[in-house]
C-alpha cells in the first residue's frame, strides 16, 4: 500500500518546541517568522554550490535535527550509489543517504531551518506535500530555494543570481531578466509550485556558475548563495572563510587559465559580452552575448548539456 505523504517524514523530540509554538497561535501576527532553507543536492546544484552552502551552515553554525525524510523510498541508490566500507573480507559499514531538517540559529541567535541532503529520485509528489505538511506544523512562513546553475559568464565578474517566487513582491527588488522559458524540472522547483498554491511564501535564488567551472568547486557561488540568503531572510549568516576561500580559489583558476592561450581567449570572449550586457542593463549585471541575454533555447541547451555531464559521471563513478 502506497504511504501517505506524512508518513515520508517523521519529525523527532527536537521538533517540539516548534511545534507547540505553532499550536499556541491564535493569529498570524504571534508567528515570529520561521525560515525554512532548502538546499538539495542534484542536478541543479552546479560546482556543488548549494550542497556545500548547507555543509557550511552546519560545520558553522548550532544545529539539531528535527525531522527525518525516508530516503530509503526517495533515493535511487542505483543512480547514485551510497559508498560501503569493505576491510579484507567483509563489509562493515554502509553510508545510507538522509535526507534531513536541522534546525540552527544564525550569529543573532535567530533559529531558521535547514531541509538538506540528496534530491529525491521519486515521489516528488509526495514529498513535496510532506514538506507542505511539516512546515505547516512547524510554523514556517517562509521557504527559501538555493541553487546553482551554469552558464556563460566568466569566472572574473561578479557571480549574479536568478531569482524566482511565488509572489513578485518578495523578490522585487530583482530584476527579470528571462520570458518563458521550459526547463527540466527539479524536486525543488515543484515544491516551490505546491508551497505556492498552499499559499506559503516561497522563493529563491539560482546562482550562475561559470559553465567551464560547473563540475568542480565553486565557492564563489557558494559564497553568493549565503549572501542573497542573507539580504532576503534577514538573517545573519558566517561568510568570512567562504570569502578567503573564494579569493583563494580566483587565485587558482587564474593561473589555469593563463597556462593555455584557448582558454585566456575564451575567458576574454566571455568577459567581453558580459560587460556589454552590464552595459546595456546601464550597470545591471548578468550575463548575454553581444548585449543580449541567451535565448530560451541556448539556456536550455546548457541545462542539457550540464545533466547528460551529470549523467555520465553518476554512471563512472
Amino acid at each position: 500500500m502506497a504511504q501517505r505523504p506524512e508518513e515520508l517524514v517523521e519529525l523527532t523530540p527536537e521538533a517540539d518546541p516548534f511545534v507547540a509554538a505553532e499550536e499556541a497561535v491564535t493569529g498570524a501576527a504571534q508567528r515570529r517568522g520561521l525560515v525554512l532553507v532548502h538546499a538539495l543536492a542534484g542536478d541543479f546544484d552546479a560546482a556543488s554550490s548549494a550542497q556545500l552552502a548547507a555543509s557550511h551552515l552546519l560545520a558553522s553554525l548550532p544545529h539539531r535535527t528535527v525531522a527525518r525524510f525516508d530516503a530509503d523510498l526517495l533515493v535511487d541508490y542505483r543512480a547514485r550509489r551510497p559508498r560501503m566500507t569493505f576491510n579484507g573480507d567483509h563489509y562493515e559499514d554502509f553510508a545510507a543517504p538522509e535526507i534531513v531538517l536541522s534546525a540552527l540559529e544564525d550569529d543573532a541567535g535567530e533559529p531558521f531551518l535547514l531541509l538538506h541532503g540528496p534530491e529525491p529520485d521519486y515521489r516528488w509528489e509526495g514529498f513535496a506535500a510532506a514538506v507542505v505538511g511539516t512546515v505547516e506544523r512547524l510554523g514556517v512562513t517562509s521557504v527559501v530555494a538555493l541553487q546553482a546553475i551554469p552558464m556563460p559568464v566568466p569566472h572574473t565578474r561578479p557571480v549574479t543570481v536568478t531569482a524566482h517566487a511565488t509572489r513578485r513582491q518578495l523578490i522585487e527588488t530583482y530584476p527579470v531578466y528571462w520570458g518563458e522559458l521550459r526547463v527540466p524540472g527539479s524536486a525543488s522547483a515543484l515544491l516551490e509550485l505546491r508551497l505556492g498554491e498552499a499559499g506559503v511564501d516561497a522563493l529563491g535564488v539560482a546562482a550562475h556558475v561559470p559553465h567551464y567551472l560547473a563540475q568542480a568547486s565553486y565557492p564563489a557561488a557558494t559564497l553568493t548563495l549565503l549572501e542573497e540568503l542573507g539580504r532576503l531572510t534577514g538573517l545573519l549568516l558566517p561568510t568570512e572563510t567562504l570569502r578567503e576561500a573564494a579569493q583563494q580559489h580566483r587565485t587558482e583558476v587564474d593561473e589555469q587559465i593563463a597556462r593555455s592561450a584557448d582558454n585566456t581567449a575564451v575567458v576574454a570572449a566571455l568577459e567581453q559580452q558580459y560587460d556589454q550586457f552590464a552595459a546595456a542593463r546601464e550597470g545591471e549585471d548578468l550575463l548575454g552575448g553581444a548585449g543580449e541575454v541567451p535565448s530560451g533555447d541556448e539556456i536550455g541547451a546548457e541545462f542539457e548539456r550540464f545533466l547528460a555531464e551529470q549523467d555520465r559521471r553518476g554512471r563512472s563513478d
